[in-house]
């Protein structure tokens, strides 16, 4: 496969989902799909993970076909099952094995919440064999060349019972996200929400305060998505108050002591009325 020309990558950024490069992610990803290479994105929740493939799926022209991963993911959901319907029994491919046959790009989105036997799947096509093998057909598909394997996870909620196996984990080639730098979450947040500019810099402001804070039992702090709907909201009329408390505190807590110090972080971030 050849590297996209100039002309074809300014064509395709006219369709492609709206992405703010922060470092050589894009051609990490563009590298690893031409040399055949699966990807391993980890990085914290709502930090642009799944819009950096939506991305980059449109950037290489590929179909995209997402999973989200969760406890009760089988492997004849990832790879099909049988049927019976009108007296007989038919084969209906799982999104995996779909997305082989059509070489497209396949996202297991946050991978470490399937089962453990679910992942081991995934191994023969994540190393040089690019095979996936039907055991209830007996069929075994071969990867086109345009097919890639992408699969991400929160490092954060990672522990011994949620944690990919060094069996899996060094089939991948792995890339590292985290929140965007200041500037450029702003264009993020501006650009998504159409908000003024110092609306989505002081949105930025307040989410930088939030991530310093270490008093707080908090499972995840404010992200980039958090700060996208609050600007959402207003834009369309709501205060500013209201509007980080809807989309940001409790999002973020559902105690109420731990609200209440949130929003003093709020009242004085953004000097809300």
């Amino acid at each position: 496969m050849e590297m996209l020309s100039a002309k074809q990558l300014s064509a395709a950024d006219a369709q492609m989902p709206h992405y703010v490069p922060q470092a050589d992610e894009c051609q990490l990803f563009e590298h690893a799909w031409r040399c055949q290479l699966p990807l391993l994105i980890k990085g914290p929740t709502g930090c642009g993970k799944t819009r950096f493939v939506e991305h980059m799926a449109a950037r290489l022209g590929r179909p995209l076909i997402t999973v989200s991963c969760h406890d009760d993911l089988s492997a004849a959901d990832l790879v099909g099952r049988h049927l019976i319907g009108q007296g007989s029994t038919v084969w209906l491919d799982g999104p995996l094995a779909r997305a082989v046959r059509e070489g497209a790009i396949c996202y297991l989105d946050e991978v470490v919440e399937a089962r453990k036997d679910t992942t081991v799947v995934m191994h023969p096509l994540a190393d040089d064999r690019r095979v996936l093998p039907i055991e209830r057909t007996g069929e075994l598909l071969v990867a086109p060349p345009e097919f890639m394997l992408v699969v991400s996870y929160n490092p954060g909620y990672q522990n011994l019972l949620k944690a990919l196996k060094p069996s899996t984990r060094q089939r991948f080639v792995a890339l590292s996200f985290d929140y965007p730098h200041a500037g450029v979450e702003q264009e993020i947040v501006r650009t998504e929400s159409g908000v003024r500019a110092d609306v989505a810099e002081g949105l930025v402001r307040l989410a930088q305060a939030l991530r310093r804070l270490t008093d707080h039992d908090l499972e995840e702090t404010a992200s980039t998505r958090l700060l996208v709907m609050a600007a959402r909201l207003i834009g369309a009329g709501m205060s500013v108050e209201s509007a980080c408390r809807a989309a940001v505190v409790d999002a973020l807590t559902d105690d109420a002591d731990t609200a209440a110090a949130l929003m003093e972080i709020v009242r004085g971030t953004l000097a809300c009325d």
